[in-house]
């Protein structure tokens, strides 16, 4: 089932520009003008995540995010015009998982979501199998095998390879990969990202002309080409 994340501001272009962003990802959007709207709605919801202003007309929205994280497990990103460090200490204080300066990326943003929701839900632990040749994917054991034969993989091999195939058919840009891989803050080059691709496609038996698994995506980065079995 799709996660619902709760978008908070009172700004409508920019509540609509992040629900676009959201749901071509897969995400059920709710939205809310208000604080009062927002606690409504995530009493109602119950939203996997909560997107926050802290700007907002009729309550300050760090107090909201207290009152969030007191009522259960709804992950918070707050956003703020403010970018000085005491404003981003008091939104993390206030029980935020993650603060975004406006302006921002969406597709920045798009990426903390995951990474803050990848954290909170914890990982897919569920074995997974997919076509085009047989590949098993244990993500509680870090385990892979393909047509049945064991396969050794590094940490960020593993780390690529669960990304790429937890959402088959979705194109990720490196950026996205190096985030999934080693956390935003990551200072490395994103073309680090072929290099690896380059060494999962060989252990994993891949023609790289035909890759079974993990095609390339021209002028984005890479997508996972095989489908689950039924």
């Amino acid at each position: 089932m799709s996660a619902t994340v709760l978008v908070v501001d009172d700004e409508p272009k920019l509540r609509r520009l992040v629900r676009d962003y959201l749901e071509r990802e897969g995400y059920v959007v709710l939205e809310a003008e208000t604080a009062r709207r927002a606690l409504e709605l995530a009493k109602a919801a119950r939203p996997a995540l909560v997107i926050l202003d802290l700007g907002l007309p009729d309550l300050p929205g760090e107090d909201v995010a207290r009152v969030l994280r007191g009522s259960g497990e709804t992950a918070i990103i707050v956003l703020t015009a403010k970018a000085d460090e005491s404003s981003r200490v008091a939104g993390l204080r206030s029980g935020a998982d993650d603060y975004v300066t406006k302006p921002f990326s969406p597709r920045e943003l798009i990426a903390r979501v995951d990474a803050v929701l990848r954290r909170t839900r914890g990982p897919e632990t569920s074995p997974r199998s997919f076509a085009n040749g047989t590949l098993r994917l244990d993500a509680e054991a870090r385990e892979v095998n393909v047509d049945g034969a064991p396969v050794d993989l590094t940490r960020t091999e593993f780390d690529l390879l669960a990304a790429l195939a937890g959402r088959p058919g979705r194109a990720w840009s490196r950026l996205e990969l190096v985030t999934r891989m080693q956390g935003y803050d990551y200072e490395g080059y994103e073309r680090t990202v072929d290099a690896h691709v380059k060494n999962l496609r060989r252990k994993l038996g891949e023609d790289p002309r035909a890759p079974r698994f993990v095609a390339t995506v021209p002028g984005i980065g890479y997508k996972f080409a095989a489908r689950m079995d039924a």
